[in-house]
């Protein structure tokens, strides 16, 4: 009887669980009829946002891949003085509160800012600009392909380089060669969480970049603002980026399951 009504309990913390997970995002469904949604795809914001989403996502995960592999790479490697601190500083948007991070990027690169005032002595400005999204996505998402670029390296045998190198290769011919293919899926991986989370960034763009639509309105600003005067384009929006989170979790698992299996094969 005990086992019994120990798996009962479990069976319903599950579903509770499941319940409250599942329930708002069938709402969001629930809510909305398909002729909303559709006259919604039409209205300016929303095409603006995605647009301008879509776009400035891209361009920082090309960015954070280009950044991040080195760094990713250098730490799964090496040893060196201050790795920790380096392996610390990466990993700390992840637990910032986002309007904190917005507030730092404004006191760094802002008018007035540490970097940003001879920016601005020389007429060039990033703060509440369309580069000042980007900027802040690269701050907040780059600690997400970082992290799993890093564990990917290190799940690639040394003997593999190390062979590579014994038959004359350089090391940047046998990381390119060796190394990089064999990390790829999760290497990929970690890009496709750095778009998601770029693309659902909201407290760091808002406090850096503003509020503009067509300049610095992503998806989840506009969320925001229309929920204040038309819910149905708001509706619209969240089920666009909800339809985009289940796409990345889908190909992330896909890529995740390949990479263990390349691993035990």
């Amino acid at each position: 009887m005990r086992e019994i009504a120990l798996k009962a309990a479990i069976a319903l913390v599950i579903c509770l669980t499941m319940a409250f997970i599942a329930l708002p995002i069938a709402s969001l469904f629930l809510k909305n009829s398909p002729d909303a949604v559709l006259r919604s795809m039409n209205d300016p914001a929303v095409k603006d946002a995605l647009r301008l989403s879509l776009t400035t996502s891209t361009l920082t995960t090309l960015i954070v891949i280009l950044m991040g592999t080195p760094v990713a790479y250098v730490n799964a490697r090496f040893s060196y003085f201050g790795k920790e601190m380096v392996d610390s500083l990466i990993d700390l948007p992840v637990i910032m509160p986002p309007a904190v991070a917005g507030i730092a990027l404004l006191m760094a690169f802002g008018r007035m800012g540490i970097v940003g005032q001879h920016l601005n002595a020389l007429g060039f400005s990033i703060a509440f600009t369309t580069l000042a999204v980007i900027f802040a996505q690269v701050f907040v998402s780059s600690p997400f392909y970082i992290r799993q670029a890093r564990t990917s390296f290190e799940d690639v045998d040394l003997s593999f380089e190390n062979a590579a190198r014994t038959l004359g290769a350089s090391r940047i011919y046998a990381f390119f060669h060796v190394t990089l293919p064999m990390a790829m899926n999760g290497l990929i991986s970690g890009a496709i969480m750095a778009f998601a989370r770029s693309l659902g960034e909201f407290g760091a763009t808002i406090m850096f970049a503003g509020n503009f639509q067509g300049r610095t309105q992503t998806m989840p600003l506009a969320i925001y603002t229309t929920m204040q005067g038309d819910l149905d384009v708001a509706l619209c929006l969240a089920l666009i980026l909800v339809a985009i989170s289940f796409l990345i979790i889908a190909l992330v698992k896909n890529l995740t399951r390949r990479m263990y299996k390349n691993v035990r094969n």
